[in-house]
């Protein structure tokens, strides 16, 4: 492992900024550690259905601050993409290859992944399952590609909006959410704000690559900013507290995004520019930096099929418990109504960590150019280290 290690840190470019990847890697594990403790699978007279404890136990909302880590993806997506704009109009790059080695490797995977669930609810619905099931596991795995497409466009859109200053999608979004809120506006006006309201962070990371901003002040700044407009906004404006969907619920910050979700990815944001020192120091030691590089790797692949690790682990878990006897699993198949499920559930989540381990070793090739590197392809495999 130590000569792996220092092998990942050799290939590395020697400007390259290691904080980048880790805050990109912190990014989609928040995502996939949000999505298994905030989705509950229940059986119910024969199907399954999905259910959110934080609709039965409100008092772990503060969960979804922790996890919903969305802003900082695409504050980093925004500082890379302009970074990689600038230099490709440096060496003569066209703006259509650019895009196409851009989005190359977002879409691969993605393109798998739907074949493979294509097939599978094909064969489930062939095989008796019943629709209620086959629709709670297709919408599962196909509801957290919304945010592939808005980040396709603004990576498309990178040209037109890398000058645009994050004050003013931020404007965009506060007149959207007044029209609405405050004077009975449409609802679907709200829409309007699934590209404003990720483009502020998205600009926001723009507006580094551009300037090369000073973390630590720009930070705080945000961090002194935005935790109290989201407080306010909770608690005084009526907006949800918890940052992701909850069924049932009259409204949602996520969909589509509303004025307290940016503020808290503005705080998000500030928080990041914070890591951003302590992780060049720790990211310096080439066991640390192998792990994030590693994850880096696998990035998209890792995002795509967490969630069927999770559905892979409780339809197991629902076939072994009816072979036994058991019955419904406590934090698999049970209603979220209680600490049992919170503990049971935690006690779950190394377990759809090595079903995601294995979905990865199966489909990561896919990410990585559709072919596995051979023995003669060692130098070739080392620059997906460059480009991860």
């Amino acid at each position: 492992m130590r000569d792996l290690a220092r092998r990942i840190d050799a290939a590395t470019p020697p400007g390259r900024d290691r904080a980048l990847d880790a805050l990109r890697a912190l990014a989609i594990l928040g995502v996939v550690l949000g999505h298994w403790l905030v989705t509950a699978l229940n059986t119910d007279s024969g199907t399954l259905r999905a259910v959110s404890p934080l609709s039965r136990l409100p008092e772990f909302t503060p969960v979804s601050w922790v996890f919903q880590t969305l802003a900082v993806f695409f504050l980093v997506g925004g500082r890379v993409a302009a970074g990689s704009h600038t230099a490709a109009l440096v060496q003569g790059t066209s703006y259509r290859d650019w895009l196409t080695a851009r989005l190359g490797r977002l879409f691969r995977p993605v393109a798998v992944v739907l074949a493979v669930w294509a097939a599978a609810a094909l064969a489930m619905t062939l095989g008796g399952v019943p629709w209620q099931t086959v629709y709670t596991l297709g919408k599962l795995v196909l509801s957290p590609l919304w945010f592939l497409l808005v980040f396709a466009a603004l990576t498309a859109a990178t040209p037109l909006v890398a000058r645009v200053h994050p004050l003013w999608p931020f404007a965009v979004v506060l007149h959207i959410d007044v029209i609405r809120f405050g004077f009975g506006g449409p609802e679907w006006l709200g829409w309007t704000n699934v590209a404003a309201g990720w483009l502020v962070p998205y600009c926001l990371g723009a507006l580094w690559a551009r300037h090369g901003i000073r973390e630590r002040p720009v930070g705080w700044t945000l961090l002194i900013t935005g935790v109290p407009a989201t407080v306010l906004l909770v608690v005084l404006a009526g907006y949800p507290a918890a940052m992701v969907g909850v069924p049932g619920a009259a409204v949602s910050n996520l969909n589509p995004p509303t004025l307290a979700a940016v503020t808290f990815g503005i705080t998000q944001c500030g928080a990041a520019f914070l890591l951003v020192g302590p992780l060049r120091r720790t990211l310096s030691r080439p066991a640390a930096w192998a792990a994030v590089a590693l994850l880096n790797l696998s990035a998209m692949t890792v995002f795509l099929w967490h969630q069927t690790a999770m559905m892979a682990v409780t339809m197991l878990g629902l076939l072994a418990g009816g072979l036994t006897g058991h019955g419904p699993l406590t934090g698999l198949h049970t209603v979220p109504d209680g600490y049992d499920w919170v503990l049971a559930r935690l006690a779950w989540l190394p377990v759809f960590g090595l079903a995601l381990l294995a979905c990865v070793a199966v489909f990561r090739t896919y990410e990585a150019g559709g072919r596995r590197p051979s023995r003669a392809r060692r130098p070739a495999a080392r620059k997906q280290v460059q480009r991860a």
